[in-house]
């Protein structure tokens, strides 16, 4: 298994022989709900479009994870699989193969791959969009995706998994909580699925933030943190943080990661 991180949500998953761009964010701006005084992300440098990509995966339609832009840009004979409000969007621009997944429902690919919903992150009060459980059935790997924070105890059933990648720290707000519950959901996931690994998303990478949510947003914990914590309570699971553009090497997760770009 080898993940490549992009930024944000944006990851380029290579599990067995698949290639899977997870929430891409490659180009232009990132704004929230068409508002950059509120809330606006920005690189210096874009992320090259990655070559050979076997399939797209949405978990959310929000434009952190269905991203415009960047979807204008991608191949449209790409197949995508996403959760129903994404692949809303994806349809909208004329992909050709869309797979909405509700919750419990599967995606095969080849044979080769499974993809599993599940329920994740809460936006409002009448829609919860996707986690997935994706595993490569040839080399028995297994990751699971959430990327706010939001675990479904019916994911209990599903351990042991070798990856997990969900936010590791809480992004919170006044008067309102946690919108993003990484630190508060950490050790939970991690004793649900027990993984070799896991790597935080959601915010990070080579990237630059400004807007009005950024002087309310506080952000709690950290890594180490989150480390001492799963080995206090007897869990060997390592916390590690992706460089951007890296390609992380987890097909040994257990004995010895390695990064190389």
């Amino acid at each position: 298994m080898n993940l490549t991180y992009l930024d944000s949500n944006s990851w380029l998953i290579e599990l067995g022989n698949t290639r899977i761009l997870l929430d891409p964010w490659l180009v232009g701006d990132l704004v929230l709900g068409g508002t950059p005084w509120l809330f606006r992300a920005s690189r210096s440098t874009p992320h090259p479009i990655p070559e050979h990509v076997d399939l797209i995966l949405l978990s959310q339609g929000l434009a952190d994870h269905a991203h415009p832009e960047t979807l204008k840009v991608l191949d449209r004979t790409i197949p995508v699989v996403a959760s129903p409000s994404a692949a809303k969007i994806v349809t909208d621009l004329g992909y050709q193969q869309v797979t909405a997944l509700a919750h419990g429902e599967w995606f095969d690919w080849q044979g080769r791959l499974t993809i599993q919903a599940f329920p994740g992150s809460p936006i409002g009060p009448f829609l919860t969009e996707n986690a997935y459980l994706l595993a490569d059935t040839v080399q028995q790997e297994r990751l699971y995706y959430e990327p706010h924070g939001y675990h479904h105890p019916s994911l209990q059933q599903e351990k042991p998994v070798d990856v997990v990648i969900t936010p590791l720290i809480n992004a919170e707000l006044p008067l309102v909580g946690p919108i993003i519950k990484g630190q508060d959901s950490a050790l939970t996931i991690a004793q649900w699925l027990r993984p070799q690994v896991m790597l935080p998303t959601a915010a990070g990478g080579d990237v630059e933030y400004e807007g009005v949510l950024l002087t309310l947003l506080r952000e709690v914990g950290t890594l180490e943190a989150v480390q001492t914590l799963l080995q206090e309570n007897g869990l060997s699971t390592r916390v590690l943080q992706p460089k951007s553009g890296d390609r992380l090497d987890l097909t040994f997760a257990a004995s010895n990661p390695s990064t190389g770009s």
